[in-house]
Parts: C-alpha cells; structure tokens; sequence
C-alpha cells in the first residue's frame, strides 16, 4: 500500500502538472504568478519535494484555483485524515470536508492546530472570504490589520484577499473554515 505522504506528492504533482498543461503555461510562467521559485515547483511536479501547507496555499492563489483540488478530486469521497497530513506541518491538519465545487464557488475544511501553531496566510484573489466556525478551543485570527479572538461556537467572516494568520491560543484549536470564492 502507497504511504500517505507519497499518495500527497503524486496527487499534487498530477495537478499542478494538469494545471500548467491545461493553461499551456511554463515553469517559469507559474513562478512569476505564484512567487515561488521555477525549482520549487520543479521539485515538487518530479515528486522530490512536498510543499508546506502555507506554499501550497500560495501556489493555489496564484493560479487562481481551489486548494482542495490539489488535496482531492471534486469526485472523491472526503479523504481520511491521515492522507492530508503535511510532513513539514506536523502541528497543522487539513481534512477537505467539501472540496471546490465550481457551481458554488466554495469549499470547506476541517482544521486542527496544535502546540500553539501560527499559521500565515497570503492574500487569496480579490473578493475571496472565508467564513471560520470554531469548534474547540481558541483561536486568534489576524485580518484587517489587527488580531481577533474566537472561542468555542464563535463564528466569522473576513476578506481572505488580505494576508491573514491563524493562532492556536489554546494548546490545540479545531475550526472549520469555508471559503467563498467569486
């Protein structure tokens, strides 16, 4: 049986590579749009290389798509939890509850931060929000300049077209985020 981590790589390599064959784009194309290196991106098509949650997620934004699709097919059941664990985010898991659904434009995930993990967000397109739902312990979220704290229950809704942070203000937080695109 193929390991967790190896199912990731090929699953992220086959559609980034989809993506660039698709827009007819070259390495060097995908690394002006999404700021990260052409041998990065490289790495990660020849399978050498996971990218971090946080790169991924830059990835994603700059070309534009969902970032559930690099985790699961928009045909494929939810996927267990072990099989989006990101090996260089140990205190971060991403479950995709929903993955992007283009008639939508949503897709939703459950996510887990532990130890006090920060995790940093780029700017995602122009008009995209995210709607967070916290559903244990406490999280601190940082947009619109300034840091916001949210406890069990609380809800939220904010441009993710901003940089934005997620804490863990408690030694572990469980949220899901949903994210609106436009």
């Amino acid at each position: 049986m193929e390991a967790p981590e190896s199912h990731l790589k090929q699953h992220i390599s086959q559609h980034l590579k989809a993506l660039r064959a698709e827009r007819k784009l070259s390495l060097d194309a995908v690394a002006k749009l999404t700021g990260v290196s052409k041998a990065m991106l490289g790495q990660i098509e020849r399978e050498e290389s996971s990218p971090t949650i946080a790169k991924l997620w830059q990835i994603a934004s700059g070309l534009d798509t969902s970032f559930s699709a690099f985790l699961s097919s928009a045909h494929s059941q939810p996927r267990r939890q072990e099989d989006v664990d990101f090996p260089d985010d140990p205190n971060m898991q991403i479950v995709p509850m929903m993955p992007y659904d283009p008639r939508v434009k949503l897709e939703m995930f459950d996510i887990h931060l532990s130890n006090h993990h920060e995790q940093h967000s780029e700017a995602h397109a122009h008009g995209v929000l995210e709607t967070v739902w916290v559903l244990e312990g406490t999280l601190d979220l940082f947009y619109d300049n300034e840091w916001h704290t949210f406890v069990t229950q609380d809800t939220v809704r904010f441009y993710a077209d901003q940089p934005h942070t997620y804490r863990a203000n408690s030694p572990a937080v469980r949220f899901q985020n949903i994210v609106h695109y436009t």
